[in-house]
């Protein structure tokens, strides 16, 4: 291992340097440095609500793995007002528009809470992935008190945080009212109050529920004066302010944030150094998941895509491949990804047990990144392996009153079980057969594995294109495979193999006529022409 290598070759592994050289450096107690994460619950998690604690888990890991005892805070922000009701639920939902999510009934009646039910869903997800961590609920943090010291430094301070604010993204409001919403002991609505006293004699905020605009739609509020009690819980303080409070309560020492709250974990920065004298947790910034048509996946788009999606067709260790392999740059993302991200996870399992040779460098980042996926549990053995899309073959072609014996003879004659005794499935291959059969059931979509072709294989690709745009037949599209491979000077079984690596991420597997019209004959053509359009790509490159 090169002296530059850090830990296990990782950013992850030079994140948890750079927190503990900076901590040291502030010479701060280090018996436990925690990390943190905040959970959502005004609406369903989407893919990218996971990137906070897969990131943040993954540096609490690298710090155990350097000996510095570490934990992953889960903050759940379940004392937020709901500000839109979520795609898929009822219109009735706006009612509650305004008011505190953990006070809103679960339209679903299975928690006690709209709030409970929406976090429950990620932590399920943080659970399937392995992630460890202390949870707090923000409805409990406030009730329980233990955010009243900072509460109190913020309040006293208002106005040098309304000046932060105003500094740092030119907005004024703060300079007006307190950082702070009570929850208007009348009519019960969160964010319609305005807060514009504080006495720290009694710990009381004074307000009025005003009403306040939400995403163009005006919450009315009803006029009702009072006072609350920051002791009660009957309150909370702002975005603009909270992350400071619970940073220095909590003793954060690391959190990762999204380009969308740059502007808010800057001002918390400041209110965290200036007001509450703590020195704000190291941060790492990154982007945002897009779906294909290039809009954020989040939950007021209405593009939601969920952890439980992803379980459905792949694995934990595969949906923390996505997040884990790359921090930084923008990624498009969308159900069709997950068989790529499957094989991916199969190419690191080959390099961590030395069945793939790479640089001795890439080797060790790329052991690395496969040891976070696993959460530091790698398996003890290798695996075996079937591309996700001839397991998706044959789960559509199975009988389905004999899935698994049949699967498991075909993967025998094609190389992939031993010869020598009777073919079946163990665990690993039960749960791929059962992601692929999910898939099968609900896709027909061909995913491709990108190949480097030669010109004369793109010669025959594009011929063999050409074969099954005129015929529905079997036998003709098995004879259009020797004569695209014939007529353009290559050998039929290296054609078969360029077709079979395109089409399955394999170099074999079943007779390509039958497999074509089973998997939609358009289907292979458009994975065909993406692959061709590859190449074609590659050779403008090159030249």
């Amino acid at each position: 291992m090169s002296e530059e290598t850090v830990g296990h070759g990782t950013w992850y592994d030079l994140m948890a340097k750079k927190v503990i050289d900076r901590e040291r450096q502030l010479g701060r107690n280090m018996d436990t440095v925690r990390t943190e994460m905040g959970l959502g619950a005004s609406g369903f998690p989407h893919i990218g609500s996971l990137g906070d604690a897969s990131r943040s888990y993954a540096v609490t890991l690298a710090l155990k793995d350097i000996n510095i005892n570490s934990e992953l805070i889960a903050y759940c922000d379940d004392k937020d007002g709901l500000r839109k009701v979520p795609a898929g639920l009822s219109k009735d939902m706006e009612k509650y528009l305004g008011y505190s999510v953990s006070s809103i009934p679960d339209p679903f009646g299975c928690h006690e809470s709209y709030g409970k039910h929406m976090s429950s869903l990620l932590l399920e997800a943080l659970d399937k992935c392995g992630i460890e961590y202390k949870y707090y609920s923000a409805k409990e943090v406030y009730e329980k008190g233990l955010l009243l010291d900072e509460i109190r430094m913020i309040l006293t301070n208002a106005k040098k945080v309304g000046d932060i604010v105003k500094e740092e993204v030119g907005q004024e409001t703060y300079t007006e009212v307190l950082p702070f919403f009570a929850v208007c002991e009348k009519c019960g609505h969160l964010y319609t109050t305005r807060a514009y006293k504080f006495n720290p004699k009694t710990d009381k905020v004074s307000y009025k529920c005003e009403g306040l605009e939400i995403r163009g739609k005006l919450i009315a509020g009803c006029g009702h004066e009072g006072e609350v009690d920051i002791k009660s819980g009957e309150g909370k303080l702002t975005w603009k302010s909270e992350f400071a409070a619970r940073w220095k309560a909590l003793d954060i020492r690391f959190e990762a944030f999204g380009k969308d709250i740059a502007d808010s974990v800057r001002i918390n920065d400041r209110i965290s150094r200036e007001v509450l004298g703590f020195e704000p947790p190291s941060h790492a910034r990154y982007e945002m998941f897009l779906d294909k048509g290039g809009k954020k996946i989040s939950k007021s788009a209405g593009n939601v895509f969920t952890p439980q999606v992803w379980f459905r067709y792949g694995s934990p260790q595969s949906l923390l491949l996505l997040m884990l392999k790359r921090f930084v740059g923008t990624r498009t993302l969308d159900v069709s990804d997950i068989p790529a991200y499957m094989n991916e996870l199969d190419y690191l399992e080959d390099i961590y047990f030395g069945k793939k040779q790479v640089t001795e460098k890439e080797a060790t980042r790329l052991r690395g990144l496969f040891l976070y996926c696993c959460v530091m549990k790698p398996p003890v053995k290798p695996s075996v392996h079937v591309p996700y899309n001839l397991m998706a073959f044959l789960a559509k072609m199975a009988p389905k009153d004999c899935l698994e014996q049949f699967i498991a003879e075909k993967l025998q004659s094609y190389g992939y079980l031993p010869k020598n005794q009777p073919p079946q499935l163990d665990e690993n291959l039960k749960r791929r057969m059962q992601y692929a059969s999910n898939w099968s059931l609900d896709f027909e979509e061909i995913k491709e594995t990108p190949v480097a072709l030669s010109g004369p294989e793109i010669k025959a690709v594009t011929l063999f294109v050409e074969v099954l745009d005129t015929t529905e037949d079997p036998d003709a599209i098995q004879n259009g495979i020797f004569n695209a491979a014939k007529n353009n000077g290559i050998q039929p079984r290296d054609f078969f193999r360029v077709l079979y690596t395109i089409l399955m991420g394999a170099p074999q597997g079943p007779k390509l006529g039958p497999y074509v019209l089973a998997m939609g004959k358009q289907n292979v053509v458009a994975a065909l022409q993406r692959a061709l359009s590859r190449a074609s790509e590659e050779t403008e490159k090159a030249a």
